[in-house]
């Protein structure tokens, strides 16, 4: 490889999540007790740098213009640094979110935030893949970090019992992906995605690389939690420590939507390797129907908060998968409308999990539909944040959520001889089935009479991101053009 100093610009974003992480490693031996909220400080600091940094290089591109860096190993375009900056903030968001659950439950591993940081580390790179080799190494940086983080707060047996299912899945994944790539590499005779096109529509082995190609759908599938490879993510979204769960549903599944909208969307879309009507979105459209219908119903007899939302979090993987596959397909607004999705659904989560955060305290965690009765009396604010999120979630107006499922759904119409016309009918019978089980915290929160006081772990940071992540959603509901052009 050759080393070329000005692509380091490149990847400023990426170098100082890392340099960031580095650093609190060093500074958590010098923390005690209370004091462990500077290193928040110090997490927050570094995410809103990668998020300035990934602003300029995004505003120095123009739009539709790439270079390639580090010899076709990233790729520095808008796409790349729009999500970069997406996963700058969801990490900032979830640091600020944590110091009160781990004052109140009890794990206070300041190594926390540097594992936070090194993990979206792993995301930005990603987010700027290139290259079968970065694609890998930025899942693993991502999944190891995670991994562990689900497992810190060590006296929770069902903590410990998510992390190991979550540990196991994600090696089983990695499994199938490191098969595909080397499936893929053998049939193309080369890792770099820019050339992969070209090489695979000449190559003398397209069976082999039609079978790389379905390992590797199979291996995003699980880091995604679509159907059939869902069963992980319930238990380990109510396991792991709520700010973890956040991460998890928010920036583990838009990173992996990243990964495969670089090597599905812009690489192996179109006439590469045709199979079935529609090549190998015809197993991608099979999955999406899937895991819209299951993750809807399975949400719909769920009385755990976490769980219901883990199960939300499914059915929404299966919308991103709909643009995927009309990404694939040849939709020209394929792309634009997942990235303001990504957006939509990932502040989104976070403002849910952060009113989850604030509504538990150390006796009472309230993880019951039933725990939050009366909520709306006790602390309206709450409630607001939370019923903004809720809404958002099931797709109403004039939220992020409702635009995002319309650009989604759009995108997957505009493909041609309304191939995809019976999954976009799918989406939105299962978004009016969504609103059901939505509207029933909704309704308890507001409509019932409170059983007991309420004692939330009270906490300036984690408020205002339930005050600032409800702001962004009616925001990019009410002034969606803007967010939905940092896409292309």
């Amino acid at each position: 490889m050759t080393f070329v100093t000005t692509d380091m610009a490149y990847i400023a974003p990426l170098l100082i999540l890392t340099v960031t992480g580095m650093l609190l490693v060093i500074a958590e031996s010098f923390f005690r007790g209370r004091d462990r909220a500077g290193l928040m400080g110090l997490a927050v600091a570094g995410s809103v740098a990668s998020f300035v940094a990934s602003v300029v290089l995004y505003r120095q591109l123009e739009p539709g213009s790439s270079k390639l860096i580090f010899d076709g190993m990233l790729v520095a375009d808008r796409f790349g640094f729009a999500l970069t900056g997406l996963f700058s903030v969801i990490t900032a968001l979830v640091a600020m979110s944590t110091p009160a659950h781990q004052r109140e439950h009890g794990w206070e591993n300041g190594e926390y935030y540097a594992i936070l940081l090194l993990s979206a580390a792993g995301m930005t790179m990603l987010a700027q893949a290139a290259h079968l080799v970065a694609i890998f190494i930025g899942v693993e940086t991502m999944s190891i970090g995670v991994y562990v983080m689900t497992a810190l707060r060590r006296r929770s047996r069902r903590g410990n019992e998510a992390a190991l299912k979550y540990f196991l899945m994600g090696a089983f994944a990695t499994g199938f992906l490191l098969y595909g790539m080397a499936l893929v590499y053998g049939a193309a005779g080369t890792a770099e995605l820019a050339q992969m096109k070209t090489k695979l529509l000449a190559t003398a082995n397209p069976e082999i690389a039609i079978a790389g190609i379905l390992l590797m759908v199979i291996a995003f599938g699980f880091k995604l939690a679509a159907v059939p490879f869902h069963m992980w993510a319930p238990d380990a979204y109510e396991g792991a420590p709520t700010p973890v769960t956040a991460f998890m549903a928010a920036g583990v599944k838009a990173a992996a939507v990243a990964a495969m909208i670089r090597l599905f969307g812009q690489y192996l879309g179109g006439d590469v390797l045709p199979f079935g009507a529609v090549g190998w979105a015809s197993p991608m459209v099979i999955i999406a129907g899937l895991t819209i219908t299951v993750g809807n119903i399975a949400a719909v007899r769920q009385n755990n908060v976490k769980r219901m939302l883990a199960y939300s979090s499914i059915s929404h993987g299966g919308v991103m998968l709909v643009g995927l596959a009309a990404m694939g397909l040849g939709s020209s607004t394929g792309q634009s409308s997942l990235v303001y999705y990504l957006i939509a659904y990932s502040i989104t989560t976070i403002a849910s999990f952060a009113v989850v955060s604030w509504v538990g305290s150390r006796d009472r965690e309230r993880l019951l539909v039933d725990d939050w009765a009366g909520l709306g009396q006790k602390h309206p604010a709450a409630a607001l944040a939370m019923t903004v999120a809720l809404l958002s979630l099931g797709g109403l107006p004039p939220t992020a959520g409702f635009f995002g499922k319309f650009y989604v759904f759009k995108s997957a119409m505009d493909v041609a001889d309304n191939q995809l016309i019976w999954l976009v009918a799918i989406g939105v019978v299962n978004s009016a089935i969504s609103i059901y089980y939505y509207l029933r915290l909704v309704t308890a929160m507001y409509f019932r009479e409170p059983t007991e006081p309420f004692t939330p772990s009270r906490s300036a940071p984690l408020e205002v991101v339930m005050v600032l992540c409800p702001i962004i959603i009616l925001a990019m509901g009410l002034l969606p053009g803007f967010w939905l052009g940092l896409g292309n």
